[in-house]
């Protein structure tokens, strides 16, 4: 044994735990506090760390709507499992009496139904998303707030031991399982912080000084509001088995130009991907991304009012174009503002492009390859016409 004086740093993180965080801060804009506590939760994880006979993690989403709290999620399970519907997700709202849990574990024997009711949370639903590197569930449990309270009790038992009794009496593992809930409790107590005071044109949010003390001093304020919520709603007990409460911070004009950015370039990806789609390319000018972002901007509805924004003012023209024959594979359609009829405006600027001149006209990484090897299967107008004129 050697003696060593070598100083430890216990802030360094390890290389899957790092990828997480990249993949995670490249998916979900303006929570970084939430994202720290996922990744967080997962480096335990890695280490072996983490608490025997529990779940790896119980995490409380609180905020308003469209802040990002399903979305980071399903970011996660993408992340680690690669597919962004790796979750099963409940849907509370249904499970507003008592006797709807037998959806979630099934009506014991000699009930009514015993035969035809399938649980929900049964262990093959758990591991259905496993492979060989990765055996990790996600289960949501989404607006929390709206169940029961037999669901409530049913959770304890989750969350504290990690084990659930079906009705049948076969037992549930939870014990290597990522456990979500969400809740849009305080959510009026912060809109009412965030509304923006007399003679002041934005949000409290976006008033800060140049060393971001106003903005911390708001964000600690609404934490407080959405963790006084929650202690209101639900018993201690309850509380007491949750590992993290995150309250999602409401979006402001930076994070929500920066979600335009994604959520365009996954309109981008759904257009070269998409089976039987045409493949091309969007060029839109900054006055048309003003637009949408101008259409889309409210801070009642968060990040899902831009999104029905895209949809509405530039999805379906697109659709429209590409059903009436006015958008061909290998097509570059400039995307301008039209200022005086307060509309997007479509512009063909060039049309049979190869593939490897799309793909470098696409930023996103993970499209180039797609639009390249789209492009190039999908034959152009004039090769097409080609092909006819040789066939005669």
């Amino acid at each position: 044994m050697f003696a060593t004086k070598k100083r430890l740093d216990p802030s360094q993180t390890g290389h899957e735990a790092l990828k997480l965080h990249s993949d995670l801060l490249n998916r979900i804009v303006g929570q970084d506090e939430a994202v720290d506590q996922i990744v967080g939760i997962y480096q335990t994880h890695l280490a072996g760390m983490s608490s025997p006979g529990r779940p790896i993690g119980n995490l409380l989403f609180l905020g308003p709507t469209g802040t990002g709290k399903t979305r980071l999620v399903e970011a996660t399970a993408e992340s680690l499992l690669g597919d962004a519907r790796a979750v099963i997700k409940i849907d509370c709202a249904e499970f507003q009496h008592s006797h709807e849990i037998a959806k979630l574990i099934g009506s014991p024997p000699g009930y009514l139904g015993h035969r035809e009711t399938h649980a929900v949370l049964c262990q093959e639903a758990l591991n259905q998303y496993h492979h060989e590197g990765m055996k990790i569930s996600f289960i949501l449990f989404d607006e929390i707030e709206k169940a029961s309270d037999a669901l409530w009790n049913l959770l304890l038992g989750i969350l504290d031991k990690g084990t659930l009794t079906l009705g049948d009496n076969r037992k549930v593992d939870f014990s290597q399982s990522l456990i979500f809930m969400t809740s849009n409790l305080g959510a009026a107590e912060m809109s009412t912080l965030l509304r923006p005071r007399l003679g002041f044109a934005t949000s409290p949010l976006e008033r800060a000084d140049g060393d971001g003390e106003v903005d911390q001093l708001m964000t600690d304020k609404l934490s407080r509001v959405g963790v006084e919520a929650a202690r209101r709603k639900f018993t201690p007990e309850f509380m007491n088995r949750i590992d993290k409460v995150v309250v999602f911070r409401p979006l402001g004009s930076e994070q929500l130009q920066k979600i335009l950015g994604l959520e365009l370039s996954a309109l981008q990806r759904r257009i070269i991907r998409a089976p039987g789609s045409v493949p091309f390319v969007m060029n839109l000018t900054d006055s048309a991304r003003g637009f949408l972002l101008h259409e889309g901007t409210d801070l009642k509805y968060g990040a899902r009012h831009l999104k029905r924004a895209i949809e509405r003012s530039l999805v379906h023209p697109l659709s429209n174009l590409i059903a009436s024959d006015q958008i061909h594979a290998g097509d570059l359609v400039g995307i301008d503002y039209d200022c005086v009829g307060g509309s997007l405006t479509f512009t063909k600027e060039a049309e049979d492009m190869p593939g490897y001149e799309m793909a470098e006209m696409i930023d996103t990484g993970s499209v180039l390859v797609a639009a390249a090897a789209t492009a190039q299967a999908a034959p152009t107008r004039t090769q097409a016409a080609a092909r006819s004129q040789r066939s005669r």
